[in-house]
């Protein structure tokens, strides 16, 4: 049962990554990019790291979905109305990324891995997290808050009018009064 999980969930991470590139719209990839992520995350957890499994799900869910938002507000085709391209020089891209792969699977294949010394921690995700953060869990998650409030805020100070300012008060307005030229509207 657990094998088959794991390789269904590997087969659709590996789908949607290739979706991230074969679509026109940047909120899908960014969305497809997400089931790419929740898939690794699912995985991770069937390898029998609880913790991390769940720290990659909740923070790529996040990152995605500020990422869609903020694609949304500031792309010139969030919604893929007009053909567009994530990929470039696509031969070469194949070439390196064929290359790459043979070199880590042969690394895989050919390396002596080393044996297992021990045993396992009793709490594989105390240790874990204690690796990862140690006594500085509360200043990670202050730090993290306030990177937070930093994106938002140079977000903010960044734009001196929003999406649908030309609009003013009425938003149904057959035409836009644009102060500043060379808009949509």
């Amino acid at each position: 049962m657990t094998d088959g999980i794991f390789w269904a969930l590997a087969v659709v991470a590996v789908v949607a990554a290739v979706w991230v590139f074969r679509f026109d719209s940047m909120a899908r990839a960014t969305y497809a990019l997400l089931t790419s992520l929740l898939c690794t995350g699912g995985v991770v957890v069937l390898l029998g790291l609880d913790y991390l499994g769940v720290v990659i799900v909740l923070m790529m869910t996040v990152e995605m979905a500020l990422m869609a938002v903020f694609m949304v507000m500031f792309m010139m085709n969030p919604a893929g109305l007009m053909p567009m391209t994530m990929v470039h020089n696509t031969r070469g891209a194949a070439v390196i990324c064929t290359a790459l792969f043979a070199v880590l699977a042969a690394a895989v294949l050919l390396v002596p891995w080393p044996e297992r010394r021990g045993r396992p921690p009793a709490d594989a995700t105390e240790q874990l997290g204690l690796s990862l953060m140690g006594p500085q869990m509360l200043t990670m998650m202050t730090l993290g808050m306030a990177l937070f409030a930093a994106i938002v805020g140079t977000v903010v100070l960044a734009t001196r009018r929003g999406r649908y300012d030309r609009y003013g008060d009425d938003l149904s307005a057959a035409r836009a009064a644009d102060p500043v030229r060379g808009g949509v509207g």
